[in-house]
């Protein structure tokens, strides 16, 4: 089986976004009345999906993608709590349809309303939500809520503590993923994602030893290959003895990688540095980087091109492609089981 563990719904019918114009609109101007969901109606959803990353999947020879709301549409830089709130239910709710509506291709996986300062409560309460009354298997959670500006305390902070006795409590992962960039120094695709997962990855170097001590069930999972981790593995190896800390390789326990790499060295130099066993298969189409590589012919995101041509061994293939999913996404494994997968 072939799980893809990193989706977004980019595609979601236009309603969806009017609704997030009409909220930003009333912040601007609170005259306005508050804004409503208009009702967008499954023949609508079904085409949204199936002639994009429905049908790229199957192309592909994916099985199931877990599908969580459009990334740099989070925005979790807009500091009204309430706002916040709203597009996320918003959001997760059409995820959750589209999930209903194909419960054999896609999983959903929820946006938090984070907000610059705002704290883990309301974060808090829609992972329950998420979870406990729509099947949820897993979260996103924004390190960086400002947008590229980096005012939120570290990962390894405890003001995060209460979102992870939540992640732990209900046996879900999150994957660290930031919104839009607003600082204009960092494009939001090409520098503000990858600075995000290196960053991410330096802060539980610092203090994972200890976070994972008071959380041992607490699983991260780091996309886009991790950002630069992989290539200078030796930098933070030896940033670890010079600071006295446990080699990184003792992070990988709760720490995982995907492969949202778009070409095949960067495949070969993952796989082998940080292992299979810690590496999830993933693609993020349609999201960042689309078009077809102009020497191959294939396309950037088609990441299951490279993973096969990684000369790994069948049991490595099963690794990468289906049972890392199922052990880090336990919520995920249950899902399948139930449906006799």
């Amino acid at each position: 089986m072939i799980i893809d563990i990193h989706g977004h719904y980019t595609t979601a019918p236009a309603p969806h976004q009017a609704f997030r114009d009409a909220q930003l609109a009333r912040l601007a101007d609170p005259s306005r009345p508050v804004p409503r969901t208009e009702r967008i109606s499954d023949d609508a959803l079904r085409e949204s999906v199936e002639h994009n990353q429905l049908k790229i999947l199957r192309e592909r020879g994916g099985d199931l993608m877990l599908f969580s709301p459009k990334a740099s549409g989070m925005e979790h830089h807009i500091t009204d709590p309430a706002t916040a709130r709203d597009w996320a239910r918003a959001s997760n709710d059409l995820v959750h349809r589209v999930t209903e509506l194909y419960p054999r291709h896609f999983a959903p996986v929820c946006q938090l309303p984070q907000t610059p300062g705002g704290g883990v409560a309301d974060a808090v309460a829609e992972l329950h939500r998420c979870v406990t009354e729509s099947g949820f298997v897993g979260c996103n959670l924004n390190p960086d809520p400002s947008g590229g500006h980096w005012t939120a305390p570290p990962l390894t902070d405890p003001t995060w503590y209460p979102l992870y006795e939540a992640l732990c409590e209900l046996d879900v992962p999150a994957m660290v993923h930031v919104s839009s960039a607003c600082n204009p120094v960092f494009h939001t695709l090409g520098a503000h994602y990858l600075n995000a997962d290196t960053t991410a990855f330096m802060q539980l170097l610092q203090g994972g030893a200890e976070l994972f001590a008071r959380f041992p069930g607490l699983r991260f999972v780091i996309p886009h290959g991790g950002g630069a981790v992989p290539y200078h593995w030796g930098r933070y190896r030896g940033l670890a003895v010079r600071m006295g800390l446990p080699d990184p390789a003792g992070l990988l326990g709760n720490v995982v990688f995907d492969t949202c790499v778009y070409h095949r060295p960067g495949i070969d130099l993952l796989t082998r540095v940080i292992g299979t066993e810690h590496v999830l298969f993933a693609s993020e189409m349609l999201g960042a980087v689309r078009g077809v590589a102009p020497e191959t012919g294939t396309a950037w995101d088609d990441t299951k091109t490279y993973v096969d041509a990684a000369g790994l061994t069948p049991d490595q293939l099963h690794q990468v492609y289906e049972a890392n999913a199922r052990r880090v996404y336990p919520r995920l494994d249950a899902r399948l089981r139930s449906q006799g997968r």
